[in-house]
């Protein structure tokens, strides 16, 4: 690629590393520590997003990622696919970079990369659907997700005190959404668990499982609180535990997956899910078992799931999830009557 391309992408599509910091997006940090790590998570995702912008090949931008400290790598990789899904979009889909980068080395860090492509989704002028179609059967909902982050991490006010919002979807996207929305509140609040609750509190208390479960993921995969914070969390999420607990577990298989498990992880899920990281990926794991996506062709799923309309295995996923946890007494909760074959879910040995 010569240097004129490479200087166009930048200017059409470039971003700051300032736009990561807190100072920038109006978060209020307490902690100093907290507020570097946060920064440091956004800096990351800028780094590969330009990367993947400047990059020759996928080939090129795979070696350049995994130059990137293993434990901070997931967030580059996220920001690859975010730039990744919007080169692909301006040409109509014909370059399939995304594609091919899941097929080499994203794959390893799949979660992250389809979080990624949900940022390239806000801020794709028209979304067809044609990204959404390509993604994995499963794992495509993460990408509503990281929309939902996307919109909570730039433009919180218009979603917060259970606001709307222009971009959430309709149907099951809402759920999918507000999960990401919930992740954002981590750093929108820096891990702040007083403010994280009272924001959650102005929602309607239909949305508070999604959004519990997407601080749970936040805190286990990028947080690195103390154990004092994470039992104050832990206490905070009250009977709302159970989604916690699945997000932490989503956050420990994705690392386990990508071979980038972290101390802070385990710690979460030490405190979060009342075992180890490994053992909640192994619950996510036995939650997979006889549950199988079935790919459509009608909008990729996200207009076919309408309220009433049935559930995507996506979401029988997360719940067989939080359901084990309370199915074996690990932790309590008010999630509701345990799915009927949440007793299958056996904890590893």
């Amino acid at each position: 690629m010569d240097s004129l391309s490479v200087k166009l992408r930048q200017l059409l599509l470039g971003i700051s590393p300032d736009q990561a910091t807190a100072a920038r997006r109006g978060f209020e940090i307490p902690d100093p520590a907290m507020r570097v790590r946060l920064e440091k998570v956004g800096v990351t995702f800028i780094f590969g997003y330009r990367l993947a912008l400047e990059a020759r090949s996928v080939d090129d931008l795979e070696l350049d990622l995994d130059s990137v400290d293993l434990e901070w790598r997931g967030f580059a990789y996220e920001g690859a696919a975010m730039a990744l899904a919007l080169l692909d979009y301006v040409t109509f889909g014909r370059s399939g970079r995304l594609s091919r980068f899941l097929r080499g080395s994203g794959d390893r860090h799949r979660y992250m990369v389809h979080v990624g492509a949900g940022w390239a989704m806000a801020r794709m002028p028209v979304w067809t659907g044609r990204l959404f179609w390509h993604l994995d059967p499963m794992l495509k909902w993460l990408a509503i997700d990281g929309l939902g982050f996307h919109e909570g991490y730039f433009h919180f006010p218009r979603y917060s005190n259970g606001k709307g919002g222009k971009k959430r979807p309709a149907g099951y996207g809402a759920h999918a959404f507000d999960q990401g929305l919930g992740r954002s509140l981590w750093f929108v609040k820096g891990g702040d668990v007083r403010a994280i609750s009272a924001s959650i509190a102005q929602f309607s208390p239909a949305r508070h499982t999604d959004l519990w479960s997407g601080i749970g993921l936040a805190c286990a995969y990028a947080g690195a609180p103390s154990r004092d914070q994470l039992k104050e969390l832990r206490m905070a999420a009250g009977c709302y535990l159970p989604s916690l607990a699945q997000g932490a577990a989503f956050a420990a298989k994705a690392r386990q997956w990508a071979g980038n498990e972290a101390a802070h992880t385990e710690n979460a899920c030490r405190v979060l899910c009342g075992t180890s990281a490994s053992d909640a990926a192994a619950i996510t794991d036995a939650a997979l078992i006889e549950l199988k996506p079935t790919p459509s062709k009608s909008g990729g799923g996200v207009r076919r799931f309408r309220d009433g309309e049935g559930t995507p295995p996506y979401e029988e996923w997360r719940r067989r999830i939080a359901a084990a946890f309370v199915e074996h007494g690990i932790i309590t909760g008010c999630f509701g009557p345990p799915l009927d074959n949440a007793s299958k879910l056996l904890l590893p040995a």
